[in-house]
C-alpha cells in the first residue's frame, strides 16, 4: 500500500488542516505562513505545524525567499493522490465561505505579487473592520 497516501488521508483528518489544504487548493497560489495565519486565525506555531505536516504528507510543497515560507499544491502523479486532491476541490463551497472571503482580501494585500504585510498587522485588521 503507498504510504505517501495514508500519511495524506492522515493529514487531512484534522479540521485545521483540512482547512489549510482547502485555502491553498482554492487560492491556485502559493500562501505563505502569515497570509494563512490571518485567514483561518490561528496562531504561527499551529499554523507551520499544520503546514509542514500537508508538506511531509507529500501535499504541499514549500519555497522559502526571504523572510517567507510559502506553500503550493504539490502536482500529484499518482491517480489516487490526484482523486484525493479533487475530492477537496469538490468541497461544499460553503463550507469554506469564511476562508474564502479572508483570502481574497489577504492576497489583495500583495505587491507584484508577493507578501509584503505580516500577520495581525493594522492592516490587516483595518481591513477585517471594513469587512
Amino acid at each position: 500500500m503507498d504510504e505517501m497516501y495514508i500519511d495524506a488521508l492522515k493529514a487531512l483528518s484534522d479540521p485545521t488542516r483540512l482547512r489549510l489544504f482547502w485555502l491553498v487548493v482554492d487560492a491556485g497560489q502559493r500562501i505563505n505562513v502569515a497570509e494563512a495565519m490571518d485567514v483561518i486565525g490561528d496562531t504561527q506555531y499551529n499554523v507551520s505545524r499544520n503546514l509542514k505536516m500537508l508538506h511531509k504528507a507529500g501535499l504541499l510543497t514549500l519555497e522559502k525567499k526571504g523572510k517567507w515560507v510559502y506553500y503550493t499544491l504539490k502536482e500529484q502523479s499518482a491517480p489516487h493522490c490526484q482523486a484525493l486532491v479533487n475530492s477537496v476541490k469538490f468541497l461544499p463551497k460553503e463550507t469554506f465561505s469564511d476562508v474564502s472571503t479572508r483570502c481574497m482580501m489577504r492576497l489583495s494585500m500583495r505587491i507584484n505579487g508577493e507578501c509584503v504585510v505580516g500577520a495581525n498587522s493594522e492592516q490587516w485588521l483595518a481591513a477585517l473592520e471594513a469587512e
